[in-house]
């Protein structure tokens, strides 16, 4: 899986639309980045930039933003009513999909360290990529504001992460950046059938994390209650990383519960829906559907597919498109407006629109592309679209027991198969591409100049890394069609009788995946340096064909028995 992290810049200009273009522009300056929204507000002063994409390429866009901003903005004549101590006042990264807060947190502070080193800013880590717990808290690092930082980067106590300690010219114009790791804040409403924002407030008090305060004797308008320290007594929401508060939208004409999710894993959109859904009808009202603002997570969705499809004891080895529908329908996302997936999901707004991915072209197209005379895509990608049709074989057996008369209780046994069929056969679809990726790349090699020495020297270096892939990308399609007999193999054992030879077929397809992709392989450690290299992997290769075709020969006489009785 590709990995996702989004930056969500704050600079310290909301006013000079001119300036604010300059710095945000500079973003889209950087391969692989997408600039999702500039947000500025005139009466804080204040721009919120948001952009997502790999990690590299994302805190290269972001030490470019930090870097225009420090040339463009002068702190020392900046009033706003937002809190603020830098010309880029904070740049957190967020984890969006195949990475780990863990390892954002590594990028944050390299990202943190270049800028101190590279543009003499003073920087201070805050919330997870923090060095010490009193910096987790933004408010802590930003104690004073520009207005203090003066003194305060000269202590021991307050001194910056990285980049200079010391007041001058430089850290007067751009005062310092705060560089930080958190998780996604999702804001969600949940529209209500009713008017009364009272009632929303109350619903909005029951689930967010701080809750509402004791009053005495449990009365709404009864005395706050204080513990021994003179603060107010709170008796906690329901739901952890959540805040909420209840409004009247004139536009619609309804009550809503507004909500920040700040921590999605400790409080899943489909738990915070059925919870806040749960509080409100105790209450004698209804939530009618939810609203997202802004962008959310692919993975978000699909776990609310799954969890509602799991409520229903129905397989959930759909594909993606099948989940997302179940989550938009079950939450209702499509209640007061078209809920359009391709312009609210960040993943999809990565995506190429340009068409021109091989697993987005019609059946008859991808055949027509493979007869024509480009070489490309060739046997290494068909041999992945062999292997992704046996997992979609085995994945379908797999739903149809799953929702087989007489077999209810083994809704999850065929669940759990046709689970692990979806992502074999979505690891197997990327491989089509890639594999004509891996093919592009040694042309690429290939066609780099070779005058001099040193171009020859490069030249051959690239060959020899480009081919090395095109290996690696075959022995990848490889490993991944060998699962395929397992799923394959269950089904036929446990399976749908009826179905058994579509299980049979995906068999079939999984050895002529395991045996094209090996000659793949194969053909490209001819020219190989690396002798060590194709020896290893090529015995590796070779094991796993020669139990393929095992297997194939295993089950097949099964089958064929089967049917003939």
């Amino acid at each position: 899986m590709k990995q996702i992290i989004e930056c969500v810049p704050n600079i310290s200009e909301g006013r000079n639309k001119d300036l604010i273009k300059q710095v945000a522009d500079v973003v889209e300056t950087v391969e692989g980045v997408k600039l999702l929204d500039v947000d500025p507000g005139a009466t804080t002063n204040r721009t919120v930039i948001t952009f997502v994409g790999e990690p590299k390429a994302v805190c290269d866009a972001a030490f470019l933003l930090v870097k225009k901003a420090q040339e463009l903005i002068d702190m020392r004549h900046h009033h706003g009513d937002h809190p603020r101590f830098g010309a880029t006042d904070v740049c957190p990264l967020i984890p969006v999909a195949g990475i780990t807060m863990e390892e954002v947190v590594g990028y944050a502070r390299k990202l943190g360290e270049r800028i101190g080193k590279e543009l003499g800013i003073p920087v201070y880590c805050y919330e997870n990529a923090a060095f010490e717990a009193k910096r987790c808290n933004l408010a802590s690092c930003r104690a004073g504001e520009y207005e203090g930082l003066a003194a305060k980067i000269g202590t021991e106590e307050w001194k910056p992460c990285f980049g200079p300690n010391v007041w001058n010219e430089q850290t007067a114009k751009s005062g310092a950046v705060a560089v930080g790791a958190r998780d996604f804040l999702l804001a969600v409403n949940y529209n209500l059938n009713t008017t009364s924002t009272r009632r929303a407030n109350a619903i909005a008090f029951d689930v967010r994390e701080k809750g509402r305060p004791k009053r005495e004797g449990g009365k709404p308008n009864g005395k706050i209650l204080k513990d021994e320290n003179g603060k107010d007594i709170t008796i906690p929401g329901t739901l952890k990383g959540t805040k909420a508060i209840g409004w009247f939208i004139e536009e619609y004409g309804i009550a809503q519960v507004s909500m920040n999710i700040t921590n999605i894993n400790a409080s899943p959109l489909h738990i915070c829906f059925d919870e806040v859904s749960k509080k409100a009808a105790e209450r004698g009202i209804r939530v009618t559907g939810v609203e997202i603002v802004g962008l959310v997570p692919k993975k978000a969705l699909i776990e609310a597919g799954k969890y509602y499809l799991a409520k229903q004891q129905r397989s959930l080895g759909v594909d993606e498109s099948e989940l997302i529908k179940i989550a938009i329908k079950s939450m209702g996302l499509d209640d007061l407006k078209p809920f359009k997936a391709e312009e609210k999901i960040i993943e999809y707004l990565l995506e190429d629109k340009a068409g021109n991915r091989l697993i987005d072209m019609t059946s008859k197209n991808f055949a027509n592309e493979t007869a024509s005379e480009s070489p490309a895509p060739g046997g290494g990608s068909i041999s992945a679209y062999v292997g992704s049709l046996g997992a979609a074989l085995a994945t379908m057996v797999a739903n149809l027991s799953s929702h087989k008369a007489g077999w209810d209780e083994r809704w999850k046994e065929f669940s759990d198969v046709a689970e692990k069929g979806q992502q074999i056969k979505d690891e197997l679809l990327f491989l089509v591409d890639e594999d004509t990726n891996a093919f592009n790349k040694i042309m690429d090699a290939l066609s780099l100049p070779k005058k001099t020495e040193e171009d020859k020297a490069k030249r051959a270096d690239a060959i020899e890394q480009a081919t090395k892939y095109a290996i690696e990308v075959p022995y990848r399609t490889l490993c991944k069609s060998f699962e395929v007999f397992e799923i394959c193999s269950q089904m036929i054992e446990k399976g749908n009788p009826n179905s058994v030879t579509d299980a049979a077929v995906g068999v079939l397809c999984a050895k002529a995946a395991c045996i094209g992709a090996f000659m793949n392989m194969k053909i490209n450690t001819s020219g190989l340096k690396d002798k060590a290299f194709a020896e290893d992997i090529i015995s590796k290769a070779e094991k796993l064909v020669s139990k393929a075709e095992e297997l194939e020969k295993k089950y097949t006489a099964l089958v064929l028995e089967q049917i003939s009785k």
